[in-house]
């Protein structure tokens, strides 16, 4: 049984031939079989050599990615779960999330606008009552 590829959106899939896995023993619960089985799941996806993702959209998210990458290499690691297959599907999860948020569109620029009037006036007359306030202070300490 081979492994279905894996969408990233309606768009874009991962060929399951471009994943890789690996599997050690996790940490945690398990019972007895904790200290045998090989549930912890680490997803391996070189996102520099893929050809899942059009060019303009690898560069920007190997850009965005750039401290979790390895050589150009994403790993993601799951090991939360008492079941390897659950991990697996963990991992996979995590993987899509990252890259969805990675290829997605830079928000558009913030365009530069003035404060109205009435802010302005509003922070000002907040300004000169703190300072009348601290003044009073001053002035009953001087006294006393």
């Amino acid at each position: 049984m081979t492994a279905p590829d894996l969408p990233i959106d309606e768009r874009w899939w991962i060929p399951a031939g471009e994943l890789g896995w690996r599997f050690s023993r996790a940490s945690g619960p398990g019972g007895q079989g904790v200290n045998t089985t090989d549930s912890r799941v680490e997803l391996v996806f070189d996102l520099s050599a893929t050809a899942a993702l059009p060019e303009h959209l690898r560069q920007r998210a190997l850009a965005r990615l750039a401290e979790r990458l390895v050589d150009g290499v994403l790993v993601v690691v799951a090991a939360e779960h008492r079941s390897q297959w659950l991990n697996r599907q963990a991992a996979q999860q995590r993987l899509v999330q990252l890259l969805r948020a990675a290829i997605k569109p830079p928000p558009p620029p913030r365009r530069a606008t003035k404060p109205t009037r009435g802010s302005v006036e509003r922070r000002l007359t907040a300004k000169r009552r703190r300072g009348g306030i601290k003044e009073q202070r001053r002035q009953r300490s001087e006294e006393g």
